[in-house]
């Protein structure tokens, strides 16, 4: 994408949607329905531009043999992918899009690197589904490592690489009227008027990588590569303690720290916070919900030898 194409891409209105939730709670079945909501014709979904059921641009995560390249295919790590992405975007002239992703943080991630402005309206998966609906969904990819892919069967079936994971196809039939009172939670209106029914088609695939061969990071291994980190953003600093929670949004990390006399202490946790996330993300292949740097002693050695 040339200077000029990315002026004039980001001259033209781009409305923007977010829908998120934790891996395997049915975000791509329901993400045509989202669409049809708030009348969306596209949707970026693990590494591809789809738009109305087609695949318009872009590289499936489910595609890639390991977990980590799968999460970087999402992430549009890879330069020539993300700007294959947004030069179609420019050149289809979209003016609706939605984002999906696993956090906030990674749908926000995801926009700005494809240029595109952040997400307006966010909307999580427990908006619109029931914790039965989800806990089903869990169990389907947990058991059978099933995932959906919000196109069309043949879409996927003759795309080449993508013939080798699909498993089924499933078909999603509701009126207007039953879609809005059972994916949003409204109330049945009563109307002589009997809406048309809108069918959605959706690719059931099994993704290269296998769900149950995912590495399970252990927390020494994340803390082992936060103190690398640590080391490489500037060898003078010393890392004094490292605290790790998991929690269902994902990993923080609380980092204390000693730093050398005479720097800027705000900067300086600044960087390094977004070295270590930038260094563990591109590492381990997960995401980060938040970094606490806590700087406890200035070091004077320095002063005291001089």
């Amino acid at each position: 994408m040339n200077i000029g194409e990315i002026l004039n891409f980001k001259q033209k209105p781009l409305q923007v949607f977010a829908f998120f939730g934790p891996s395997g709670t049915g975000k791509s079945f329901r993400a045509k329905l989202v669409a049809q909501k708030y009348h969306i014709k596209a949707i970026i979904d693990d590494g591809l531009l789809i738009y109305e059921d087609n695949i318009l641009a872009g590289h499936s995560a489910k595609l890639e043999k390991s977990y980590m390249g799968a999460v970087r295919v999402a992430l549009f790590d890879d330069k020539k992918h993300r700007d294959s992405v947004a030069l179609a975007i420019q050149r289809k002239q979209i003016k609706k899009i939605l984002l999906l992703g696993t956090s906030e943080k990674m749908v926000n991630k995801i926009a700005m690197r494809l240029q595109i402005p952040l997400p307006e309206k966010y909307i999580r998966i427990e908006d619109i589904a029931t914790p039965q609906q989800i806990e089903e969904a869990r169990i389907s990819r947990q058991i059978e490592g099933k995932h959906v892919i919000p196109v069309r069967s043949y879409e996927v079936k003759e795309a080449g690489n993508y013939s080798r994971i699909f498993v089924s196809k499933v078909k999603v039939s509701l009126s207007k009227r039953k879609f809005f009172r059972h994916f949003f939670k409204t109330e049945e209106k009563k109307t002589p008027v009997e809406v048309n029914a809108k069918l959605f088609e959706k690719s059931v695939v099994r993704p290269a990588f296998s769900v149950t061969a995912r590495k399970n990071i252990s927390q020494a291994h994340l803390a082992g590569l936060a103190g690398l980190a640590v080391r490489e953003f500037n060898s003078l600093i010393r890392l004094k303690s490292l605290n790790i929670k998991a929690d269902k949004t994902g990993y923080r990390f609380f980092v204390t720290i000693d730093v050398p006399f005479g720097e800027p202490l705000t900067e300086l946790s600044k960087n390094l916070k977004n070295y270590v996330t930038s260094s563990i993300e591109k590492n381990a292949g997960i995401l980060l919900e938040d970094i606490s740097i806590i700087v406890d002693h200035i070091l004077l050695s320095d002063l005291k030898t001089a």
